[in-house]
């Protein structure tokens, strides 16, 4: 920041940040989505995703004390981060399927999960990752999206931001942001925008931004888990392709368009 903002005490602001995943696959086989699954549950294990949750915490500027993590059989991981002198905070009933991350920090807190399933028609799985990001703190959460996109192959991100409660600044004026923006957009590198469709649906008078982003180009073989391109008929190519294509539109719609 090159000109920090002139505050009354501590800053109440609460800035929430929900950022979403969709990683989609092609497995043709109900043994081969099983695969994929347990692939994509090996590649983001609760390591994998503990040093991802760590550097977001470095990021936004809080602090962790400890951290206790846990992979499940057959599959799931748990990871918890506390700060000092803080109270056990009893976890809910895991998930059958999934990884769960909960992390907490001093004036924020970061959770990561995951849920891997598939189509029972189309032979499409799909891998999907939520990570919620909440802090009083001076540097939003907005700033990690770079390096979160950057950790996952995504498909299709959603993306909430919201900045909720009020601040002073050092003449008792009443501050319902402390910084300008119009747009999750703005935070996101130009050549990761390039790769994306981006859609915006903002609420200025509630401070609440949304964006979508659904990928441009598909690259068939990237889909394919355990299969050659070249070993499919061009018909069957543009079968899966079309399957996917609509998978894509319908889970960035938010809508059963097909």
């Amino acid at each position: 920041m090159e000109e920090k903002l002139k505050l009354y005490g501590f800053n109440n602001l609460t800035k929430a940040l929900s950022f979403n995943i969709y990683d989609i696959c092609y497995a043709k086989t109900h043994r081969e989505q099983q695969d994929y699954i347990h692939y994509v549950d090996e590649q983001y294990n609760s390591e994998r995703l503990t040093n991802i949750l760590t550097r977001v915490t470095e990021m936004i500027g809080a602090r962790i004390l400890n951290i206790s993590s846990q992979d499940y059989d057959p599959q799931g991981a748990s990871v918890t981060i506390l700060i000092a002198e803080e109270a056990a905070i009893e976890l809910g009933q895991k998930r059958p399927k999934g990884e769960t991350i909960l992390a907490h920090l001093d004036k924020s807190h970061v959770t990561v999960h995951t849920y891997p399933e598939y189509h029972p028609e189309t032979s499409l799985a799909t891998f999907r990752v939520d990570i919620d990001v909440s802090t009083c703190g001076e540097i939003s959460p907005l700033l990690t999206l770079d390096y979160l996109i950057g950790q996952f192959d995504s498909d299709i991100i959603t993306m909430d931001y919201r900045v909720r409660g009020f601040t002073r600044d050092v003449a008792g004026k009443k501050l319902f942001m402390d910084s300008k923006m119009t747009s999750i957009q703005e935070f996101i590198s130009e050549d990761i925008l390039d790769i994306y469709d981006a859609v915006d649906v903002n609420m200025y008078q509630a401070n609440l931004f949304h964006t979508r982003m659904l990928i441009k180009e598909m690259e068939l073989q990237n889909y394919l888990f355990n299969t050659d391109v070249h070993e499919l008929p061009p018909k069957t190519r543009l079968e899966i392709s079309s399957n996917l294509r609509r998978e894509m539109i319908e889970i960035f719609s938010g809508k059963n368009l097909y």
